[in-house]
């Protein structure tokens, strides 16, 4: 009997999604296997590398959505700075299923996380300040202002991902980018 044929897009959410939630240590190889449909042995086949480098192929998947579905749109000259972070915040509410599911980099930021894949989510975390401290300049922030503020939006994105779901109350989420909103208008 021919292996089933999983598409990559469907294979990588099956892994972010048990990443997401059981972390590095905690997820097993069952564990991804089941998530995406494949036997071990078709997992193996596709990650040589194993776990180590299923993961490091999922965080460059969700680096490519957000480069794409965020920071290009939070610095994309073409389009006025409000239109542009209305749409990131919607995207970034996406991403996250309206503060239901928590962040790679939180899930990945155990001890070992940290030390196979702390330079991904360390340029990550860069990245996301970059792309608001520009938007700031464009709002009309001065360079310190708007580096601060955008230290503060990354704060309160991820603050806002473990506190809506630990007081398992989405809406705080939703009202975070609200305020975020509000920071840069």
């Amino acid at each position: 009997m021919r292996p089933q044929k999983v598409e990559h897009k469907q294979l990588m959410e099956g892994l972010l999604l048990v990443l997401r939630a059981k972390g590095y240590d905690g997820a097993s190889l069952s564990d991804l296997a089941t998530a995406t449909g494949l036997k071990k042995a078709s997992l193996y086949h596709r990650f040589p590398g194993g776990k180590q480098q299923m993961t490091e192929a999922v965080l460059e998947y969700v680096a490519e959505w957000v480069e794409a579905n965020i920071f290009a749109v939070l610095t994309d000259p073409a389009q006025p700075a409000k239109k542009r972070l209305n749409l990131a915040l919607q995207n970034i509410d996406a991403l996250y299923h309206r503060g239901k599911s928590i962040c790679i980099f939180r899930a990945l930021s155990t001890h070992s996380g940290l030390e196979l894949f702390g330079q991904q989510i360390r340029a990550g975390m860069e990245k996301y300040i970059m792309a608001f401290t520009r938007l700031g300049e464009d709002v009309k922030m001065d360079l310190e202002t708007s580096k601060k503020a955008a230290v503060q939006t990354l704060i309160d994105i991820q603050g806002a991902l473990i506190v809506s779901k630990g007081l398992q109350q989405q809406d705080l989420f939703g009202e975070t980018l609200a305020n975020i909103a509000e920071r840069y208008s």
